[in-house]
């Protein structure tokens, strides 16, 4: 019985000594590791900056002319307000009408321009994130990654590229905006 516990003891020693060396030569492969900050290339990249001013060239007119119309909303029923004593019944309830008819086109409108510059906001994003995508990908052919993460809780700054993207999507040439 002791020959055999003895044995038993060899064979778990030399186990775990394959088993060390086995490990040590997948250690010695080291992984290549990237992590990408995405909110960091959507905010500092130059296509994200300019997506960002078609939109506002796009709809900054609008937005101002929906203020504009609140504001003047706001005017005529403070007027209202103020000349009520005065008005009869009938042009009282009249104005509230227009008051309330007004109102409600300009909620419209914004709930119109809210959908519509939604709607642009993702088409600029999903742009930019096709060719942050291609820059990644072509990084990580180039530079023989293992893996690219985009979604990390912690990164440290060895594996961070995120300012390799941003610079390979500010160098790499612009798509013409698709015509609306």
């Amino acid at each position: 019985m002791k020959t055999f516990s003895r044995c038993a003891g060899v064979l778990a020693v030399a186990a775990s000594a394959a088993l060390m060396s086995i490990c040590s030569v997948a250690l010695a492969q080291e992984l290549k590791i990237g992590y990408v900050n995405s909110e960091r290339v959507l905010r500092e990249a130059a296509p994200a900056k300019a997506a960002q001013a078609r939109l506002e060239g796009e709809f900054g007119k609008r937005e101002k002319d929906l203020s504009e119309q609140g504001q003047r909303l706001k005017a005529a029923a403070e007027k209202l307000e103020k000349e009520a004593p005065t008005l009869s019944e009938s042009e009282r309830a009249r104005r509230q009408r227009e008051l309330v008819e007004q109102d409600r086109d300009i909620q419209r409108r914004r709930r119109e321009f809210q959908e519509d510059l939604t709607q642009r906001k993702n088409e600029e994003l999903q742009a930019v994130v096709e060719r942050a995508n291609r820059v990644i990908k072509q990084i990580f052919e180039q530079e023989k990654y293992d893996v690219i993460l985009q979604e990390a809780i912690f990164a440290g700054p060895r594996v961070d590229i995120t300012e390799k993207v941003i610079k390979g999507l500010n160098t790499t040439p612009t798509a013409a905006p698709a015509p609306r």
